[in-house]
């Protein structure tokens, strides 16, 4: 048999040790963050970030080899679905490996591994402002087509990175209403 690449087996035979790494992975994967040994952490990570490379494919043939060691349905789809899309900008890195310190029972080296959170990418303001603009004239070819808006009604954007739009009504025109209605003749607005 060839020696190992990565140390010693962690559970005795080999398919003790893949089976047991395919738990990790799935608790993983389900919890978001697991406490272990830092041995089985270690030996964890490689695998876990393969798998979540595979899942960001998403494909017949990445479900069907992710499938072989992802067993638990929910699991599975969840990281299909929510997982591997949350790490569609970032190249390998989905995890991280924080040492606790000793067991107490018999002083393991214990470490928590965990998936990063990866954020949302910032979008610029003159991203932000293109973007209200675009949604803008969206909503004015909307409404122009339902037949909603006047010539003279026009939406405007807000200052960038606000995100909202408002839209402006023409001042009231004084020539064409009178301000004040004209009364019949003969009354007053003084009472005898």
């Amino acid at each position: 048999m060839p020696t190992p690449t990565k140390g010693p087996r962690l559970g005795g035979s080999p398919a003790h040790e893949q089976l047991m790494l395919a738990n990790l992975a799935t608790s993983l994967f389900k919890h978001g963050r697991i406490t272990t040994t830092e041995a089985k952490a270690k030996r964890l990570r490689p695998l876990a970030e393969r798998l979540v490379t595979i899942a960001k494919r998403d494909d017949l043939a990445a479900r069907r080899r992710v499938r072989r060691v992802v067993r638990e349905k929910d699991t599975f789809v969840s990281l299909f679905e929510e997982i591997a899309p949350r790490y569609a900008n970032r190249n390998g890195g989905y995890t991280r490996i924080v040492k606790t310190g000793p067991r107490k029972g018999d002083a393991a080296p214990m470490a928590i591994i965990e998936l990063v959170e990866e954020l949302a990418a910032p979008t610029t303001p003159a991203k932000a402002a293109a973007k209200t603009a675009r949604k803008a004239a969206r909503q004015e070819a909307v409404a122009a087509l339902a037949g909603d808006v006047d010539e003279a009604t026009q939406v405007v954007p807000t200052p960038a990175g606000s995100g909202a739009t408002r839209v402006t009504e023409p001042a009231p025109d004084t020539e064409s209403e009178p301000a004040e209605e004209s009364k019949p003749a003969g009354e007053d607005d003084t009472k005898a």
